[in-house]
């Protein structure tokens, strides 16, 4: 789905080394190429390798995620016409179920991570209706096309070398497809967070955010390291609510899903 606000700016992510100087952004797809020249630059000495540059040369401008990127009305809507829109019953009702079917597996994950079933299960069927869509833009094409663009490009400067790096672990390709923000897989991670947070739940040596095993773990992961307390509470003035808004900045989602996540944990 696409997301503008969400998840609060990596303004210095670990693996980026030094600062970068910026390449000239742009408003318009005209200097887009000239960009990537320039970005490439940056791209290196921040450690990306041939791969991930070679997928960078091959990116194209995102018209779509641009049309996107300046027309996001849901996050402006009232909490019950939001939840309404985007089925928060219907999430709801097949939570209960998932939850029900795979209990063991997130049994083990509350463990793990601390992060009850509900909120994970919320953040999934929000995010992609549970994996029945997740995008249809190139992650690397949508990701440089915001960094690229002028309106916000220090936030996703730092997104896009996340994801010329997950190119070159094997993680993503230059193909693979996502949200038109270039979010990606499962649950939605900006590549700067994939690359961050991302684990290998399945032990297959990749961490794969198409596989639901690695996705949800990820998503834990990513929550636990943001300040998630086991056994506390998430809706509200309570502990871990502050907590969700490091996924969505957006305090109508963030209500959504301590809501959804209530009630498909009760």
């Amino acid at each position: 789905m696409p997301r503008s606000i969400l998840i609060p700016a990596l303004v210095a992510l670990g693996f980026l080394g030094q600062p970068l100087l910026a390449a000239p952004c742009g408003n318009t797809g005209s200097g887009f190429e000239a960009w990537k020249k320039d970005f490439a630059k940056e791209a290196r000495k921040a450690g990306v390798r041939k791969r991930g540059l070679q997928a960078l040369s091959q990116a194209r401008y995102a018209t779509r995620t641009i049309a996107a990127d300046r027309n996001q009305k849901s996050f402006r809507y009232s909490l019950d016409k939001f939840m309404q829109i985007r089925g928060a019953d219907t999430i709801v009702a097949q939570g209960r179920k998932r939850k029900a079917r795979n209990a063991q597996f997130y049994a083990t994950l509350e463990r793990q991570y601390g992060v009850p079933a509900g909120v994970l299960i919320a953040i999934h069927g929000m995010e992609t209706g549970f994996g029945n869509f997740m995008g249809d833009s190139q992650v690397v094409s949508a990701i440089t096309t915001l960094a690229y663009d002028c309106r916000r490009s220090d936030f996703f400067v730092p997104h896009a070398i996340g994801a010329l790096k997950l190119v070159d672990q094997g993680a993503i390709t230059g193909a693979t497809k996502g949200a038109k923000h270039g979010e990606l897989g499962h649950t939605q991670f900006l590549p700067g967070n994939a690359l961050t947070y991302g684990v290998d739940a399945t032990g297959d040596g990749r961490v794969d955010f198409y596989n639901l095993t690695d996705a949800l773990a990820s998503t834990a992961n990513f929550l636990r390291q943001k300040g998630w307390k086991p056994g506390k509470g998430y809706q509200p003035g309570e502990p871990n609510f502050a907590v969700i808004k490091q996924w969505n900045a957006a305090t109508v989602y963030q209500k959504a899903i301590a809501i959804m996540g209530a009630r498909i944990d009760n």
